[in-house]
């Protein structure tokens, strides 16, 4: 077996591998941020437990840490209260971004970690099978239940010889986006072998597995090897440790090989993560702005090269630099090293350990911009200015470039540079800001808090026998979670769904939210159709409730991505395929259609018949729903059938 059918197998509750069925697995670790923990948590308690029921649940704040008014803060209050009331850990705000704190004290080989953020997969760095998943589907796993995804093949990526200097594991996956592209991968884990990886170490796997996630992949992952047990013995978890190899003979769907030694600095260029060129295609370019930090490059590793080679120089007067260290640890580290003075010295300012401006919390910069980024996702508008174009590189091109105020290649730039970075023989333990879970007798008598600004779940009503449907929204391609529901300043609301509602499709189509209102009155449900690969990037599963909460009936697609295809089903949406791509491009805003006998057509699994009133012509899409998909979209959500 491979690394991924061993972790699987021996994880394995319903269905079976090696055949394209659906199968429930166990969950050993959840992890949840506060922008999508709230409803996930708010979904637990309607389950009805007095407790987790996993090995380890984190509930980490890292994303909405601008206190912009009392909802953030009341948000943070309510997921401390339930990690007290129900035996979970708390990462508090300023400890770090979840999935670099992971990596340092909980992720370990061999175990399953379902999380309610698409870039869960960082933990397969350690050779962990790590997944993405909407807050329902962690609730319920929070809960004790299994995780249902299909059986996934498994594609290999053989890593052959060595990085040459300031050649990065970014520029790796980097490389691997501009062969795959973020479409076309769904329903595949990746996995990392050949002689390359034992070069590159757990922080460096961990980028790459991170940005795994915007291929549109399941997971990623490495073995679990010396490597991998040096990083966990740094981390005083040697107990963690065990050896988690593919057998000589194992097979996959699917193999790539990449040779590292030909591989050169690479960036995405706006506005996707696989439009990747290599950094001397563009070089000379003017920037105005570099920011290094995110879950994707803010290791201490990342954080240690970046400080050297800016140790006796200068930033670019005209660039705004910007560095944010992805923990607590991290930062209490470069701090004692005395790296933090070779930033600021070199012009650079410390900002929080947090998600921050990779989700467009603050750092927008300037209109018109050039903004060079260690971030994961380059989305149009996803920086908070729309006019900007974001690149994302390796914290070795962002110096070069921060330093010149240009696009420059950091191999030439450094070529007389020596980085001498070694594994620390013991990382900084320092737990002040994770609060370890009570006793079950200290949390009888702990209350709950719930600000004004937190309300209940919404549920979706039972599918009726037909859908009177009209058209409120027609997209292209690659529409992507970003697209349907904003971050940035409105991720304060998501608890408040009645308002997070207001700013569906926001940036796409300003008057889709009141357009979907008016129909509802008019008696009609709304369609949502979308080109290929709909539904990409964020795990976000507002991007479910909200336009359900709007009356979306139906999403009708090209194709459709992962998380967003499970999000929908649970909320009671249905997520349909063209049955030919040709039909598209006659459909226009306003069409009104109607599904007769949906239900009964649904449970034969076939092609769904879908009448256009206002021409009087029908076109057909393709379902393919297993029987548990079948039984939430009937009942009208996935909390419908828990309760």
């Amino acid at each position: 077996m491979n690394v991924v059918e061993k972790i699987l197998s021996s994880h394995l509750l319903e269905g079976q591998l090696g055949q394209e069925q659906e199968i429930g697995i166990k969950i050993d670790q959840t992890l949840t941020q506060d922008a999508t923990g709230t409803m996930a948590y708010l979904e637990f308690e309607a389950i009805g437990l007095n407790s987790i029921k996993t090995e380890i649940s984190v509930s980490y704040v890292d994303h909405n840490t601008l206190q912009d008014g009392y909802e953030n803060a009341d948000d943070h209050l309510y997921l401390q209260s339930i990690a007290k009331k129900y035996g979970l850990y708390f990462s508090k705000a300023g400890n770090g971004i979840c999935h670099q704190v992971h990596l340092e004290r909980f992720a370990a080989p061999g175990k399953t970690l379902l999380g309610s953020d698409s870039h869960t997969p960082t933990a397969g760095g350690m050779g962990m099978l790590a997944i993405g998943a909407g807050g329902l589907d962690v609730a319920v796993a929070v809960a004790g239940g299994p995780f249902f995804l299909p059986a996934p093949k498994v594609l290999k990526i053989n890593l052959v010889g060595k990085l040459q200097p300031f050649v990065t594991a970014k520029d790796i996956i980097l490389k691997v986006l501009q062969l795959l592209s973020t479409k076309g991968n769904v329903g595949y884990i990746v996995e990392y072998g050949g002689e390359g990886i034992r070069y590159l170490s757990v922080p460096e796997r961990a980028t790459i597995t991170n940005m795994g996630a915007e291929l549109g992949v399941t997971s990623s992952i490495f073995p679990s090897d010396d490597v991998t047990y040096d990083f966990l013995k740094a981390q005083q978890r040697a107990n963690d440790w065990v050896e988690l190899c593919p057998d000589k003979n194992a097979t996959y769907a699917k193999e790539l090989t990449i040779n590292l030694l030909e591989l050169r600095p690479m960036v995405a260029c706006p506005h996707s993560p696989d439009n990747v060129k290599e950094i001397a295609e563009i070089e000379g370019m003017p920037v105005n702005q570099v920011l290094i930090g995110s879950c994707t490059n803010s290791s201490y590793k990342d954080l240690y090269t970046i400080a050297t080679l800016l140790k006796g120089r200068k930033i670019d007067p005209s660039v705004s630099f910007g560095v944010a260290p992805g923990s607590k640890q991290v930062l209490e580290m470069i701090t004692k090293d005395g790296l933090m003075l070779n930033i600021i010295e070199a012009g650079g300012r410390l900002l929080e350990s947090t998600c921050g401006f990779c989700i467009g919390m603050g750092q927008s910069p300037n209109s018109e911009a050039v903004s060079l980024r260690t971030n994961n996702r380059n989305f149009y508008g996803r920086s908070g200015t729309e006019s900007a174009g974001i690149y994302l590189v390796s914290p070795e091109t962002a110096v070069a470039c921060a330093l010149t105020g240009m696009i420059t290649n950091p191999a030439a730039y450094f070529a007389n540079e020596k980085l001498n970075f070694s594994q620390p023989k013991k990382y900084m333990i320092n737990e002040n800001l994770l609060l370890a879970p009570l006793e079950p007798r200290e949390r009888e008598n702990v209350p709950i808090f719930k600000g004004p600004n937190i309300g209940s779940p919404p549920r979706n009503e039972a599918l009726p026998k037909s859908l009177l449907l009209r058209t409120g929204l027609k997209v292209g391609d690659k529409i992507t979670t970003d697209h349907i529901m904003p971050a940035g300043a409105y991720l304060k609301y998501r608890s408040n769904i009645d308002k997070y509602s207001q700013v569906v499709f926001k940036n796409v189509d300003p008057d889709f939210s009141s357009r979907c209102l008016a129909n509802i009155q008019e008696g009609f449900g709304n369609l949502i159709v979308g080109g290929l690969s709909y539904g990409q990037g964020s795990s976000r599963e507002h991007a479910a409730i909200c336009p359900m909460f709007l009356g979306v009936k139906v999403v009708l697609v090209k194709s459709i991505e992962r998380i967003h295809r499970a999000n929908l089903i649970n909320f009671g949406i249905i997520p349909l395929i063209f049955n030919s791509p040709a039909d598209y491009e006659a459909i226009f805003q306003g069409d009104e259609w109607i599904i007769e006998d949906i239900r009964e057509q649904l449970k034969l699994n076939q092609k769904i018949a879908i009448h256009r009133r206002t021409s009087n012509d029908t076109i057909y899409a393709q379902t393919d729903f297993s029987t548990r998909e079948l039984e939430y979209l009937l009942s009208g959500g996935k909390l419908n059938v828990l309760k």
